[in-house]
């Protein structure tokens, strides 16, 4: 005999509710999950904010070259 297995197992004991219903919170939960991850993906864009020169750049940079005599 095969027997049923996952939403197709029509045991009805409180332990196989228990852990139907806790099979079906975490598919609930991953489904809402994925769908906030794909309506914040698709949201408007926001402007990058304009990159700053590192600290340790900076007093290079800052610098004259040097005289080549």
């Amino acid at each position: 005999m095969v027997r049923a297995v996952g939403k197709h197992d029509n045991r009805n004991s409180p332990k196989m509710k228990q852990r139907k219903g806790q099979a079906k919170k975490k598919a609930r939960l991953k489904r809402q999950s994925q769908e906030r991850k794909a309506a914040a993906s698709h949201g408007p864009k926001k402007a990058a904010a304009p990159k700053r020169a590192s600290k340790a750049a900076a007093p290079s940079s800052a610098a004259p070259p040097a005289a080549a005599d």
